[in-house]
């Protein structure tokens, strides 16, 4: 028996473009297996999901002896956790790894779209300052009504920030949060149709299928809102190309979360949820199933 043999067995499912994450330190603690093998997938124990890679009731069918999934994401939609309830699998995902950074960059983002920042940019580097003179003026964000959809470790960190500007913020959530004095609206429709209108932008750092982007694109076109800032979209890589005509919309490529720092703490967190698992001690971000 060799050295790796005797290292915890860990499952690993991942789907390109996504890579295994920090893959060095993880061999060095675990035998990383891929969840397409046959041979271990049955005996496997804890399966460890990278980026949104899905984890269907049929996946879990051929995971029979399954405990334990470690997510490495902040979101979970993506794992059929009516299946891991009914038999007794326990979750996790990223924690507040993310948070800060992604409440940072969505911020970020929406300046940008609202003072222009990323078009005046280009204005300057293409040479039109000196040809057109003074570019339009922007808008600050202080003082703006803001409606976030889902309160939850991001978006709470999204609205401490958004405070500190004297906006007006309202949110859309599954259930009512009893800790906030925010607006409440239960329905997504009614949140838009107070914080929206041409004046509106809509800035996505959550999941690409939350916004039809057909429709996007056609109410930017015909001035039904201000702008857009988008970090994540419905098909990535592949991005609708009306988008690059626009200068009202600010696009990067799914990275809202990610800093040398926030990736840092995630490394920590998924050795530590994995050792932790091994070693019967409590999980360090375990989400709530009932």
């Amino acid at each position: 028996m060799t050295a790796m043999d005797e290292l915890p067995l860990v499952l690993v499912h991942v789907l390109p473009p996504f890579e295994i994450p920090f893959k060095g330190r993880l061999q060095s603690r675990f035998q990383l297996i891929d969840s397409s093998d046959s041979t271990f997938s049955p005996h496997a124990s804890v399966l460890l999901c990278v980026g949104p890679a899905p984890v269907s009731s049929d996946t879990l069918r051929h995971l029979p002896s399954l405990q334990c999934i470690v997510g490495s994401s902040a979101g979970v939609d993506h794992i059929d956790l009516e299946e891991c309830r009914r038999r007794g699998i326990t979750v996790t995902n990223a924690g507040s790894s993310f948070c800060e950074d992604g409440a940072d960059f969505a911020i970020g983002l929406l300046i940008d779209v609202l003072r222009r920042i990323s078009a005046a940019d280009r204005y300057v580097r293409a040479g039109l300052w000196p040809m057109k003179g003074d570019y339009p003026l922007g808008s600050k964000l202080g003082g703006k009504r803001v409606g976030i959809v889902g309160l939850g470790k991001i978006g709470s960190e999204i609205a401490k920030r958004l405070v500190a500007f004297g906006c007006r913020i309202a949110y859309n959530s599954r259930n009512k949060k009893s800790s906030v004095s925010f607006p409440y609206y239960a329905n997504i429709c009614n949140l838009a149709a107070n914080t929206l209108g041409k004046e509106g932008v809509i800035i996505n750092v959550g999941r690409g299928g939350l916004i039809n982007e057909k429709e996007l694109v056609q109410c930017l076109v015909q001035g039904q809102i201000r702008g857009a800032g988008l970090d994540v979209f419905e098909n990535e890589p592949d991005v609708p190309k009306e988008l690059f005509e626009l200068e009202n919309v600010v696009l990067s490529p799914h990275k809202a979360i990610a800093t040398l720092e926030s990736l840092a703490s995630l490394q920590e967190l998924i050795v530590g949820n994995l050792e932790a698992f091994f070693s019967n001690k409590p999980l360090l971000s375990p989400i709530n199933l009932d």
